[in-house]
């Protein structure tokens, strides 16, 4: 196999992890290249931030995390595994996993895809937004709140979990949408099947003033949206593919990650 390494360089323990993971990995058998287009496995040193780069640059090879980071819900492989992983890289025990990416354009303009999430959020003012929401063209809800979070499963746990979204297993056919500071108590998030077109719009407040909408893709700011134009999310066509170790188990993951099984003492 085929194997590459993606480095965040901001971190110091990630350059110097590099150099051991390399030799253990070629002691494996496991060929490791510098043009990381052609890996079969792209190893990812870093937090979820340098997989979320990797994904982007990179969205024809497989994604494999080393934690090196905080939390690290993408990153699969902590400090302590890190040898364990490339053994088992190197004898096939594990499989590829397919996650949902979202695209999001808005009429006339080019389209931007994201792992985690879509935001639309306000922005340079105190005043609410107000969007209104169409699935396959259907009325759905108008929100008034400072944004929305578009999120895939992949991105269940991350802006969207903070705002009151719900978890998704990463093998969910759905996409939550997922309410900032909503103004009104009955307003909460809806989880949607992945095949739909989600249009959202926004509009002006009574006395005519557009707020300033901000749209952001896997944080990145992608475009503006004024008084009264829309954008549309749909799943995008390609999916990002991750390694996914042999005993791994999700809902381990989760507890781990969110301090479900923590016992007070």
């Amino acid at each position: 196999m085929k194997i590459g390494f993606y480095v965040n360089t901001a971190k110091r323990n990630a350059k110097a992890a590099l150099k051991p993971l390399t030799e253990k990995a070629r002691s494996l058998g496991l060929v490791v290249t510098e043009n990381l287009s052609e890996a079969e496995v792209l190893i990812t040193l870093g937090g979820d931030g340098t997989i979320l780069r990797a994904v982007h640059e990179f969205d024809s090879v497989s994604i494999l995390g080393f934690n090196l980071g905080g939390l690290g819900y993408l990153s699969a492989v902590g400090e302590e595994n890190f040898e364990l992983a490339l053994k088992m890289l190197a004898t096939g025990a594990y499989k590829v996993s397919p996650r949902t990416m979202l695209e999001v354009k808005k009429q006339g303009g080019r389209s931007y895809v994201a792992l985690n999430d879509i935001v639309i959020t306000r922005e340079m003012s105190g005043h609410a937004a107000i969007l209104e929401t169409e699935v396959n063209g259907r009325a759905a809800t108008r929100y008034m709140a400072d944004g929305l979070v578009v999120a895939t499963p992949t991105g269940s746990t991350a802006y969207s979990l903070a705002a009151g979204g719900p978890v998704l297993l990463a093998d969910s056919p759905v996409f939550a949408v997922t309410p900032i500071n909503p103004h009104a108590l009955g307003v909460r998030p809806i989880v949607l099947n992945d095949d739909v077109s989600l249009t959202i719009t926004s509009r002006r407040r009574v006395n005519g003033v557009a707020e300033h909408i901000g749209v952001y893709a896997d944080g990145e700011s992608v475009f503006k949206l004024g008084g009264d134009e829309s954008l549309e999310i749909v799943k995008y066509a390609k999916a990002a593919n991750f390694v996914e170790l042999e005993g791994y188990d999700p809902y381990k993951v989760l507890s781990r990650k969110l301090g479900w099984n923590e016992r007070e003492v």
